[in-house]
């Protein structure tokens, strides 16, 4: 049979799950890939995995914390994607700036008749002189 993924689930205090969704948040994963993270080290290490602040780690623990290594064409197209979207936010935000602008531009004229509906204009107009023949 195939290699199926199994769901593990337990209960955990209220300061416990803030502390770790917290952790999560910092490294930028989600609570379910912090434990696949650890669920695999602590099997990797036959369950002998030792949690211990970054201070005290030691040279011996040369895999803590852990790195990886990324071309420089990843970090450039990372970093021109979060200009782009900065870049985005930004235009958003003009037009919103404009589209407030027109709309209060439009109440302080709401008293103002300057709107012309061409239905008006077709009543008053001279039907005669558009007629042929």
């Amino acid at each position: 049979m195939g290699n199926k993924n199994k769901t593990v689930s337990f209960r955990v205090n209220e300061d416990t799950f803030d502390a770790l969704r917290d952790i999560a948040e910092e490294r930028d994963l989600s609570l379910s890939a912090v434990f696949r993270d650890y669920v695999d080290q602590l099997v990797a290490h036959d369950g002998k995995v030792r949690v211990v602040p970054e201070d005290e780690a030691t040279e011996v623990d040369s895999e803590f914390p852990p790195t990886v290594e990324v071309s420089k064409s990843f970090v450039r197209e990372h970093e021109r994607l979060e200009l782009e979207a900065k870049h985005l936010r930004d235009q958003i935000e003009e037009h919103k700036q404009y589209i407030s602008q027109l709309r209060a531009e439009l109440e302080d004229r709401d008293g103002v008749a300057d709107v012309v509906h061409l239905d008006d204009l077709d009543d008053d107009e001279d039907d005669e002189q558009f007629q042929l023949g």
